[in-house]
């Protein structure tokens, strides 16, 4: 994320966790962040849906702007004046396996008393689908054999280089 603001404090950190959290990590980012998964783009879209502050959803858009998630691209309809839409960037589309697994988690560790409101599924096929930690060719890897706290080149660590 090369246009992030000086201003959002976590630049300096190795910690890629606290640094992904100074763009996103207050509740009313994740869920702007979930409605522009789901297709809203315009600032009456967040604010109707989420049922936010106008202050506060100008605030949170223009920090997921600065840090490279969504984009700011004028649109006008017509006799209307010209606003802004935002529209999530590649790295904001990324976000998508962070909601899908959040979204799971609390599928299981919150669950609703009338189940799931939805699930991941694939576009192709319908087929439910499940996140998870997937290896170099391909094969999930069992949680109880993650660990975050790896060397970040794994498979030079394993040669010994």
């Amino acid at each position: 994320m090369t246009n992030r603001s000086p201003h959002l404090g976590a630049e300096g950190t190795r910690c890629s966790i606290g640094r992904a959290l100074e763009v996103f990590g207050d509740r009313w980012s994740l869920l702007i962040l979930r409605e522009a998964l789901q297709g809203a783009t315009r600032f009456s879209d967040f604010r109707d849906r989420l049922q936010v502050a106008s202050d506060v959803l100008t605030h949170r858009l223009g920090t997921l702007v600065e840090g490279g998630v969504l984009d700011r691209l004028p649109y006008q309809e017509a006799g209307s004046r010209t606003r802004m839409a935002y529209r999530l960037t590649p790295a904001g589309q990324d976000l998508m396996v962070v909601f899908g697994a959040l979204q799971q988690w609390g599928d299981q560790y919150c669950p609703h008393p009338d189940g799931p409101l939805v699930g991941r599924v694939s576009r192709t096929d319908g087929q439910a689908l499940h996140v998870a930690f997937v290896d170099e060719q391909g094969h999930e890897t069992p949680l109880r054999d993650v660990d975050l706290g790896g060397p970040v080149d794994a498979s030079a660590a394993r040669r010994g280089t």
